[in-house]
């Protein structure tokens, strides 16, 4: 016997933000994505790994009090994952919201991290949630949930990893407004690190440097270069007691790229700036 009892009534709490992320604004990104947010608009981040997109969604929900649903997307991410499913429990069928479902149900924001990873008939359940209908079909229940005005959906991704397989579909970008993030300033940058790892500022201010110039690589071959968060996770190393150059070796060479020219060149540049 099929049942239509939910396994677990939704709690908007379980997705609040309640202590502030520390977030250095660049530009004007908080003025348009509130301004996007009061005119119903859903947002696409363009910007390479590291530089702080995740962080400023979670900082824009603590700010505009909404809960934050996040998904990592994948190849394997199917519509299913994200609108929800039948599972059997306690000898009954019952019905289980996805993520998506939740966030549309409790006027959250959903955060669709990398979304081109995401099989593009994964990504078509998107479209009548950003169009004038704003409605989300559930089409195992025969369900067609309306979005209220609070909920808001926001894409990511690398366009630096874009491909004729992996990239969106016009159908699906001219849905979205779109804000590019790029690393922060070498200001901005140092305070982050210092903020984040505990660092002092001249130590702060030779990462940030030996970040710069291992991202200069890309015009000779590296793929992309370290983002602020390896930079933090180098910090953090050195604060804990690794040697700098070792520290720094862990967080931003092998990380990075496993070509081993590449690598031998990034170890010098360890070697001169720290």
């Amino acid at each position: 016997m099929v049942s239509d009892k939910e396994a677990k009534t939704l709690k908007i709490e379980e997705y609040v933000i309640e202590e502030e992320p520390y977030y250095l604004p660049v530009g004007n990104e908080i003025e348009v994505f509130e301004a996007a947010y009061k005119n119903k608009m859903h947002v696409m981040f363009k910007g390479p790994t590291g530089c702080g997109k995740t962080r400023f969604v979670q900082y824009m929900a603590w700010r505009l009090g909404r809960p934050l649903v996040t998904v990592a997307c994948h190849d394997d991410l199917t519509a299913s994952d994200l609108v929800g499913r039948y599972i059997v429990k306690g000898g009954e069928v019952v019905w289980i919201d996805g993520p998506l479902t939740k966030a549309v149900k409790v006027g959250a924001i959903c955060y669709l991290d990398e979304i081109v990873e995401a099989r593009k008939d994964t990504t078509v359940v998107i479209h009548p949630l950003t169009d004038d209908r704003r409605v989300l079909p559930i089409e195992k229940r025969g369900e067609i949930i309306k979005a209220p005005d609070e909920f808001m959906l926001v894409i990511s991704y690398n366009p630096g990893y874009q491909s004729v397989l992996k990239d969106l579909k016009h159908s699906t970008r001219q849905r979205f407004v779109s804000m590019d993030f790029d690393f922060p300033p070498k200001e901005l940058e140092r305070d982050i690190i210092v903020h984040e790892s505990g660092l002092e500022p001249e130590v702060a201010d030779d990462l940030v440097k030996l970040g710069e110039k291992i991202r200069n690589l890309k015009d000779k071959g590296l793929e992309e270069g370290p983002g602020t968060r390896l930079l933090i996770y180098a910090g953090q190393l050195i604060k804990a007691g690794i040697d700098p150059r070792v520290a720094c070796e862990v967080a931003l060479t092998n990380p990075v790229t496993d070509d081993k020219e590449m690598q031998i060149a990034i170890r010098e540049l360890i070697s001169t700036v720290m």
